[in-house]
């Protein structure tokens, strides 16, 4: 039924075969065969993508590989469970949302609408997202249980983020308060440091006159409540000035009291080392402040505009008021100097691409230093009671290698971020989102902006009438931190077994990029709410690249999208061209060429199965074909179709090696270099030895039966589409997705019997080699001498000479003594081989090749002759190139004279 087919039309099959697959069950780990379910559990929770719109390579990357290992985890019979799901990603899909309106003609989509409204419109587009996301994800071939499907921000995932919230809050880990935070005057938010994306500029760096100092600020307009100089303490330029020392100084505005304060954390280096702070508006002076108690004043207001402290600036956005304040600065005789070619980095927002204006705000934060009780026995460290900080349980799952981050430099990176770690700020003042379960009492008449309210409660639900409920959002990583266990049904006790079951997780594999946002969240929340690790390891895969090494964006034009690749050229090119050529942590480079090359080499996979399948075919025994793929895995000593060659033998044992060494591999997530073993003995020991030596030693049918379930077994993890259906076209009974993954063969043949075979190989490519170089046309045999000290040697190219013959377009092989000196020969290890080119041309064919090259000399001539006869061209042409003519019409008569005389003595 096979040879209807002359190539693989991926397009034709793959929704076909995914359909199946889901029709099956099998994706559910509780439906998997008997040997799956009494397996060990092997579970993976997929990232979730953000219900922004569709998935781009990074994602793809993603799918592949853990689709790669669910698949051999289950065909090496573990019960294997991949939770797929998708994350409200609350800033963003809020601002994509807020875009799309603006785009429709509303100024103020929130204003305009109100929060139920305004929700309603990102709620339905989120679920459109959700469907585009859940098609792709299939596209990709992606066998996760779609019975589990979860959603960060549905029910059972709200109870959990609720309930975690309530546990922090009882144990004194959440708190409000006032503290300098990321505002995004752009998406009107907060947002946490791992979202900030420092860019530099050149922007002009403004010197000042501020007393007897001279300070300098590459933001001018922030600078009307500075009313604090800061020097570090052991510089001698200012031992004079005492702390707390008072200097009346003029100013923007006129004269004001300046206080001198000495602090560690000023650079003597840069500048005079002199600064004065801002400490509404800039982390480190905010942290000098409250180093020294000192007060602070609000200059910008959560839109970008200068407040009353501004004084004829007040209302003027930052941006306008700069240029205006330098020029009254000047005026005053302040300004002393202007450096225009300043670099220096600017915070903007990762979501929104605004940027950052630091201010002061009551807010919620987690304590990641502060001790608090253990609820349980923790990470078999701690026992129930003992008093830890989450930076303490983050660094320990690490340092004690219970979780494996791979490759292993990340743990530098990963403890680094630990050690600078602040406390988390969970609130947002966005729509979108988990509401913060705190509740305020009405009658208090104040709002939930108050750092003091009468009352307050934390609760999923009302407490009753004129309670108010908390209007900010949480940080969505605080519901994604959740995502191992908040998947497996946590806190819901009649979840547990699963819980039980499949936590902690086998592995995370993401992108390193959100090493932080996400995979260091999780095990912080983990820890704490369970006492145990997410996960045992965690696999950071790079960027995907264009071919030029450059980051994929619209403006470069050079997006790839996965939807637009697969119809082309099928999932499992797609996949491959992911997984082959790329190591963890290391960004990788895709180009459409590289995708065709896997397309072609899908293809390849397809002939090599029609072939040996066409070979069982023409089998002269109907029932030696039909071998079930429950037989050959129930038996897998080779059966005789006849008594065994060299050439079987030596298959066998490769066979075995590439087994051995793909299973390891595929252990330890070398993902490409398991493909490349595998694409290599498919490609090259495979088809281009075996089965052209099959061809002429025949009577193969069972080991290439056997060769070919195994084959199909190897690489279905990396190929799914492509190897079930030639497993179904083949007629092998079942499924191939939950196939036996294979054992080695066990052969009774001496391994030692592969040095045959190999030195075979090396005497044939030896001859090949001798042919290219010679430039023997291919379809002409010609005959080959060696000399052979080994006896051995001559013995097993005897025995093996028919498909030597063969391979190397031979006449015949005689061993000799020596060979002539005008003969051409080749040695190699403990043989020559030679071949007399004269015996090795067709005279025809060479009396051709040489007319032709006469004709094309002759014509030559012909063009050089006309130009040096033209006088005005000589007249016109300078003299070099006229006589570089000359040379060439002389060297090109030469040629063709001894052209003639070949050609006479032809």
């Amino acid at each position: 039924m096979i040879f209807g087919f002359m190539a693989y039309d991926a397009s034709s099959v793959e929704d076909e075969i995914y359909r199946a697959w889901e029709a099956s069950g099998f994706f559910n780990p509780d439906k998997l065969p008997d040997r799956n379910q009494k397996g060990e559990s092997y579970c993976v929770v997929m990232p979730p993508p953000n219900r922004t719109g569709t998935l781009h390579m990074g994602h793809a990357v993603m799918l592949a590989i853990q689709d790669l290992l669910i698949r051999f985890e289950r065909m090496r019979g573990k019960k294997t469970l991949w939770i797929p799901g998708t994350d409200h990603a609350a800033i963003a899909t809020q601002v994509k949302v807020e875009q799309m309106l603006m785009k429709e003609g509303m100024k103020n989509p929130r204003e305009e609408l109100g929060r139920e409204k305004f929700l309603e419109k990102v709620v339905a587009f989120a679920e459109e997202s959700s469907k585009t996301i859940n098609k792709q994800i299939r596209k990709m071939g992606s066998s996760c249980d779609w019975s589990r499907e979860r959603y960060t921000l549905d029910e059972a995932r709200s109870r959990a983020v609720n309930e975690v919230f309530k546990m922090m809050y009882e144990d004194g880990l959440i708190e409000r308060g006032a503290r300098i935070v990321n505002w995004d005057p752009n998406t009107q938010t907060v947002v946490s440091d791992d979202e900030v994306v420092w860019v530099e500029e050149k922007a002009p760096f403004f010197e000042f006159q501020y007393g007897p100092f001279v300070i300098g600020t590459s933001r001018p307009e922030t600078k009307f409540g500075d009313k604090y100089v800061v020097m570090h303490p052991d510089d001698t330029r200012y031992q004079k000035y005492q702390q707390g020392e008072k200097l009346t100084v003029e100013w923007i505005n006129g004269p004001i009291e300046a206080t001198i304060i000495k602090d560690e954390a000023v650079d003597r280096e840069f500048g005079t080392g002199v600064m004065t702070i801002t400490p509404w508006h800039d982390m480190t002076d905010f942290e000098i402040a409250e180093r020294h108690h000192l007060t602070k004043e609000q200059v910008i207001d959560l839109h970008g505009n200068l407040l009353p402290i501004a004084g004829e600036f007040e209302s003027m956005h930052i941006k306008e008021a700069r240029q205006k304040v330098v020029e009254k600065l000047k005026k005053k005789g302040l300004l002393v100097n202007i450096n225009e070619n300043y670099i220096h980095r600017i915070a903007t927002c990762s979501r929104g691409g605004g940027m950052i204006e630091p201010q002061i705000l009551k807010q919620w934060f987690i304590r990641v230093t502060k001790p608090f009780a253990l609820r349980q026995d923790t990470l078999g460290k701690w026992k129930k009671g003992d008093q830890v900080t989450l930076k303490e349980l983050m660094r320990e799952v690490v340092t004690s290698k219970q979780v494996t981050i791979i490759p292993e430099r990340f743990e530098k990176i990963y403890f680094h971020w630990i050690d600078h770690l602040r406390d988390w700020c969970i609130s947002r003042q966005i729509w979108f989102g988990h509401r913060i379960p705190v509740w305020y009492h009405h009658s208090s008449q104040v709002s939930a902006d108050s750092l003091q309210p009468d009352k307050m409660i934390v609760s999923d639900t009302s407490p009753g009438k004129d309670w108010q409920q908390d209007p900010d959002t949480l940080d969505t990583w605080f519901s994604s931190g959740l995502w191992t266990f908040s998947t497996l049904g946590w806190p819901d006790k009649k979840e547990w077994s699963s819980l039980r079951q499949y936590h902690p997780t086998a592995l995370l594999e993401t992108g390193y990029d959100i090493l932080f946002f996400w995979v260091a969240r999780m095990i912080l929340m983990t820890t704490y709410t369970l006492g145990e690790i997410p996960f045992k390891d965690v696999y950071l895969h790079g960027l995907v690249r264009d071919e030029q090494g450059r980051k994929m964006s619209k403006s470069l034009g050079n997006i790839l999208d996965p939807l637009d690749l697969i119809p082309k050229y099928g999932t499992d090119a797609v996949r491959l061209s992911l997984m082959i050529g790329s190591t963890p942590g290391q960004d990788t480079r895709l180009s459409e060429a590289k995708i065709e090359g896997f397309r072609n080499f899908t293809n390849k996979l397809w002939n090599i199965s029609r072939f040996i399948l066409s070979v069982i075919a023409r089998s002269e025994s109907a029932s030696d074909a039909a071998i079930s793929g429950q037989e050959v895995a129930s038996s897998m000593t080779p059966r005789n179709d006849k008594q065994q060659t060299l050439a079987d033998i030596w298959i066998q044992h490769r066979l075995n090696q590439v087994i051995s060494s793909v299973t390891k591999k595929l252990e330890t997530y070398q993902f490409s270099s398991a493909g490349e073993e595998l694409r290599d003995f498919t490609w090259g020991d495979l088809a281009d030895w075996y089965l052209e030596i099959a061809k002429i030693e025949g009577g193969k049918k069972y080991i290439l039966t056997q060769i070919l379930q195994t084959l199909l077994k190897l690489w279905h993890p990396f190929m799914p589409f492509v190897t079930e259906h030639i497993w179904k076209v083949a007629g092998y009974d079942g499924m191939l997705m939950i196939e036996k993954w294979p054992d080695e063969l066990r052969i009774t043949h001496d391994a030692l019997r592969m040095t045959e075979f190999d030195s075979l190989q090396r005497v044939v490519m030896d001859m090949r080699r001798l042919r290219a170089e010679q430039k023997i046309e291919p379809a002409m045999s010609i005959t080959f001498q060696i000399i052979i000290a080994d006896d051995r040697l001559k013995k097993w190219i005897g025995d093996n000479q028919a498909w030597i013959h063969r391979l190397t377009k031979a006449t015949s092989i005689e061993f000799i003594k020596s060979i002539p000196s005008d003969w051409v020969t080749v040695s190699s290890g403990s043989w020559t081989i030679g071949f007399n080119p004269a015996t090795s041309i067709d005279p025809e064919k060479e009396r051709g090749k040489i007319e032709k090259e006469l004709a094309e000399a002759t014509s030559y001539i012909t063009s050089l002759e006309q130009k040096l006869k033209d006088k005005e061209f000589i007249k016109k042409a300078p003299p070099r190139i006229v006589e570089d003519m000359k040379n060439k019409l002389q060297e090109a008569q030469e040629k063709a004279r001894l052209l003639k005389s070949r050609l006479n003595s032809a």
